[in-house]
């Protein structure tokens, strides 16, 4: 969603130069106060070494469903109850870049996953104690305000064996504000888009639709009118979101335009909370260079894998064979190179883009198409070619940004 390939230019895709260093400050200057990722017991410690050329990347972004602060529409009585205070980690994304900065892949972890929490740190000063199994969205509250951010990125390093070293948080009105400063996305509907259940109501016709500021964060929060109305089929919309995001922040050059990125950048820092490891400059600038180095054949969008909660039709648990693959493609710093018939339960090929998948309809330089018509493994902008990495299994859904796609409902 916007929240993952805009929050990422946002807060890091600053220009190289004295441009970059002047706006990185401005940035900061402005931010919100920022929170550590540190856990007590965890085993967190700094993070990697970052330069423009190398170092991996872990970072997480969450939107919180709170809606405390969020204006009209949102103030009624039923919003309260659903959601106040820090609010429930609604959506979870794992933005990992490999330390060559030659492949990129945004995991998506449902809320609505059932895993293990860790011990985690509270407002009140104590501890709030790990659970065997809850859901994924309720780390966030179990650390609060102060560490929330903390408890959530914990529960994913545990989960995928990556340690978290940036983070960042969004509400509703951020994700308007940063749609707003993206300038509008264009997104491609096979069907229809009806949904009264987000805040505006959505009333899309099919074909090629610019979404702007609520109606694009109502869009990423549809459930009910994408897919089979699940929230898996939510996750495979935003996908079909963030690739057309990609796709249209690399043709407009967004991340070589100081004006846009400031634009950007500035947005998000009134507008997100930020793990005090992005407070530097310099590190917000590393950032942008390790993003603008990674091709959109070279960018995934990956759902992590899960099952149906046999006990629980309304959950999810992950699905441990082709999680454990997932888990270690990340680990080793190699591609995600998704199968044949990957695409989640809301996307469909777009029966009008170029048949590799790549907006100019051929592939990325000296690659190959993978399997199912999105072109990966090809040379990354600046970058060499990444190592070759075999298909994920064919249950693990997502995209490739070169992939065109569009949002269906079933």
């Amino acid at each position: 969603m916007v929240k993952a390939v805009a929050a990422v230019a946002a807060i890091g895709l600053v220009s190289v130069g004295s441009v970059a260093a002047i706006a990185s400050w401005q940035v900061v200057r402005d931010a919100k106060p920022t929170v550590s990722l540190a856990m007590p017991g965890s085993h967190q410690t700094r993070a990697p070494q970052l330069t423009a050329a190398t170092g991996e990347v872990n970072m997480l972004l969450v939107a919180t469903d709170t809606r405390d602060g969020q204006g009209a529409g949102f103030d009624d009585a039923a919003n309260r109850r659903a959601s106040s205070g820090v609010g429930h980690n609604d959506s979870n994304l794992l933005v990992h870049i490999s330390a060559d900065h030659t492949n990129m892949a945004v995991v998506s972890f449902p809320r609505d996953l059932v895993v293990p929490i860790p011990a985690c740190e509270n407002d009140q000063g104590t501890v709030t104690p790990a659970v065997p199994a809850a859901m994924l969205n309720t780390a966030l509250g179990r650390g609060g305000e102060q560490h929330g951010l903390a408890c959530v990125a914990e529960t994913i390093d545990q989960l995928t064996g990556l340690q978290i070293g940036y983070a960042g948080m969004i509400t509703f009105d951020g994700v308007v504000a940063m749609a707003d400063a993206v300038g509008g996305v264009e997104v491609c509907l096979a069907t229809p888009i009806h949904d009264t259940d987000v805040t505006p109501a959505l009333d899309l016709q099919a074909g090629d639709q610019e979404l702007n500021g609520a109606e694009a964060a109502a869009f990423l929060r549809s459930r009910y009118g994408v897919g089979d109305s699940s929230d898996l089929a939510r996750i495979s919309n935003q996908q079909t979101f963030m690739a057309a995001l990609a796709r249209q922040t690399v043709s407009a050059h967004t991340l070589t335009d100081p004006g846009k990125v400031l634009r950007l950048a500035t947005t998000a820092s009134k507008h997100m909370t930020l793990s005090d490891t992005l407070a530097d400059p310099t590190t917000l600038a590393r950032l942008a260079l390790a993003v603008n180095s990674v091709g959109l054949s070279n960018m995934s969008f990956v759902q992590y894998p899960v099952v149906d909660d046999p006990t629980d039709p309304a959950r999810v648990l992950v699905a441990k064979g082709p999680a454990s693959t997932l888990n270690a493609v990340l680990q080793q710093d190699q591609p995600v190179v998704l199968g044949a018939e990957s695409l989640g339960r809301s996307a469909v090929r777009d029966p009008s883009a170029p048949p590799s998948g790549a907006p100019d309809g051929s592939a990325a330089p000296g690659g190959a198409t993978a399997p199912g018509g999105s072109a990966q493994g090809g040379s990354a902008p600046g970058g060499s070619a990444p190592p070759t990495s075999s298909p994920l299994p064919a249950d693990v859904s997502g995209q490739s940004a070169a992939t065109v796609t569009c949002a269906a409902k079933r």
